[in-house]
């Protein structure tokens, strides 16, 4: 049977580095490809742009798993930082600025758990509240990274809005279920 990891120790470590770096493969092999399809498919539209937010949810998601298998404090922001590295690593698209980036997202989606202890570390409102704390670190930094501030401000309130969705979605509801199916999985008798 699968145990939680309550404590910083050796196996929590590991545990998170395999989140994260696992994580990584699966973004740079699986995300960025449907993002720069999706980005293709908008470019006659005008609205290209909006394929960095609706999909930026896909790339939060390490967080929240390494949160809920290591509930601990920091558990976030190394989870996403290393998922970042390990996206890096094997040829992500956006370079070294990608371990800035997942550094900015994991710490972000710290806020969602900082307060939750025991049996409500991985609440709905604590996993929404994280993804909520990462699209806002993560919108801004990009934001100011990219200039998205030069946009006409509908495009901005539109991208800002999608981005949240994307990350509610993907980045709360989605890693939410797939956590509750990892639970009754390792509760079988």
């Amino acid at each position: 049977m699968f145990k939680k990891k309550f404590t910083w120790d050796i196996q929590a470590i590991v545990l998170i580095s395999l989140i994260g770096l696992i994580m990584g493969v699966i973004y740079t092999y699986g995300f960025n490809l449907i993002y720069n399809l999706t980005k293709a498919a908008l470019l006659p539209t005008g609205y290209a742009q909006l394929a960095d937010t609706l999909m930026s949810g896909l790339w939060y998601m390490a967080a929240p798993l390494a949160v809920y298998f290591v509930p601990v404090k920091g558990s976030s922001t190394l989870g996403e930082t290393l998922a970042a590295f390990g996206e890096m690593l094997v040829g992500g698209q956006w370079g070294a600025i990608t371990i800035l980036s997942g550094f900015i997202q994991g710490l972000g989606n710290e806020v969602g758990f900082i307060r939750a202890k025991g049996r409500e570390h991985f609440s709905w409102p604590a996993v929404l509240l994280g993804a909520t704390g990462a699209h806002v670190t993560g919108f801004f930094l990009t934001y100011a990274l990219y200039g998205w501030y030069k946009y006409n401000i509908n495009l901005q309130i539109l991208m800002f809005l999608s981005g949240w969705l994307s990350s509610l979605i993907f980045d709360g509801v989605l890693v939410k279920l797939i956590c509750q199916r990892l639970e009754r999985a390792f509760n079988r008798k």
